[in-house]
């Protein structure tokens, strides 16, 4: 059962991974898909920053590649993998959902969320290249976006202005990311994930400067990058 788990960990990576090509992509929400329309949103990250997904795909698939030549039955695995596998399941459908219904969308990272960072906390400390990263990095990304999700559904359905609503996303984002950064000081690439995500909106919010999402960015880079030195001093 455990190496049958593995195949279909990596079908689903690769198949994750091709979404994609079989559809238009994805690089932000567009401003006519809420009520209230959200163009440049302080929210969500410059559109370079989607690009983190070609590096998430490959090392994905290369991670379920070695788990399944290398690691088939392996326990500390196997407690990983069928949340995994069912966070990537969900994201095959993503894209093509995002598409036309923020909504659903929404619910939906929301599900992929829960789901990869089950799989990163029961993750084994053995393999940490090919196991706990990877998912670290998938994981770090989903916990922003997840985030900007909710502030464009604040902003775009006129529950609050953009401002307020990219303060409130980007203070639950740093809560979530602090609470597992801790709960998982040896993996490195979940911070990464967050950081970067947070880059992009302080590139965002750099022209037309709004300083207080680029402010709370720029507070969160330096408490996520502060934390995460910490966890590799103490790891060495």
């Amino acid at each position: 059962m455990t190496r049958v788990l593995a195949v279909f960990t990596l079908t689903v990576a690769i198949g994750f991974a091709l979404v994609p090509f079989l559809t238009s992509g994805f690089n932000g929400f567009t401003a006519d898909q809420f009520p209230v329309p959200q163009i440049d949103p302080p929210v969500q990250p410059a559109g370079y920053a989607f690009s983190i997904w070609g590096l998430i795909y490959l090392w994905l698939i290369v991670g379920a590649v070695y788990g399944l030549v290398k690691r088939p039955d392996a326990p500390g695995w196997h407690a990983a993998r069928p949340a995994l596998l069912v966070s990537l399941l969900m994201g095959m459908f993503w894209i093509p959902l995002a598409q036309v219904s923020v909504l659903w969308a929404t619910a939906l990272i929301w599900l992929m969320l829960v789901t990869s960072l089950a799989a990163l906390l029961r993750a084994h400390r053995q393999d940490r290249l090919w196991l706990r990263e990877p998912i670290g990095l998938y994981a770090g990304w989903l916990t922003a976006a997840a985030c900007v999700s909710i502030g464009l559904m604040l902003a775009g359905y006129g529950v609050t202005g953009p401002t307020v609503a990219a303060l409130i996303a980007l203070a639950l984002a740093l809560l979530i990311a602090t609470a597992i950064t801790r709960a998982r000081p040896d993996t490195l690439a979940y911070p990464l994930g967050v950081i970067w995500a947070l880059i992009g909106v302080v590139v965002q919010n750099s022209a037309p400067l709004d300083p207080a999402p680029l402010g709370l960015a720029i507070i969160g880079i330096a408490a996520l990058a502060a934390q995460a030195w910490r966890n590799a001093r103490t790891r060495d």
